[in-house]
């Protein structure tokens, strides 16, 4: 498996395969939530604010993220969300393609900044976002369990 193979598409319609490969993929990225079902991934290809990019190697999904895209006083922001990569084909350069279109998608939707977290025991991943181009902040994350 090479960079070249990689293709990114964006999901535009929910079929077994996207179900299957989430149902692989989310347990690799988080133990604490349950991969969405159909009618969840269905809400978030319909979204007009979400972006669902997935990208496959030889017609099989390898990855995804999904790029949020929204409009606050301040301008067009994006955010970047639920990036994860196959362990089997991680260090391919799978998680840089995704990226690379999600920041073209933003920049083409008029976004003024992409952002996105990275736990810092995810090593690989922060030198990957620093490596294009990402700054990190000094700020304060804050969450509301609901």
């Amino acid at each position: 498996m090479s960079e070249k193979n990689i293709k990114i598409e964006e999901i535009v319609k929910v079929d077994d395969e996207l179900l299957a490969a989430m149902n692989r993929l989310v347990p690799q990225l988080s133990n604490s939530n349950s991969p969405p079902d159909r009618s969840a991934l269905e809400g978030i290809v319909a979204s007009d604010s979400s972006i669902l990019l997935a990208a496959f190697i030889d017609r099989e999904i390898v990855g995804s993220l999904t790029l949020v895209v929204f409009s606050i006083p301040t301008g067009k922001r994006a955010w970047i969300e639920d990036v994860v990569v196959d362990e089997k084909c991680r260090n391919k350069g799978i998680g840089e393609a995704l990226n690379q279109d999600a920041i073209k998608i933003a920049r083409q939707l008029g976004a003024k900044t992409v952002d996105l977290t990275s736990r810092p025991s995810r090593e690989s991943a922060n030198r990957l976002y620093k490596r294009l181009g990402f700054l990190q902040r000094d700020t304060n994350i804050y969450r509301f369990e609901i």
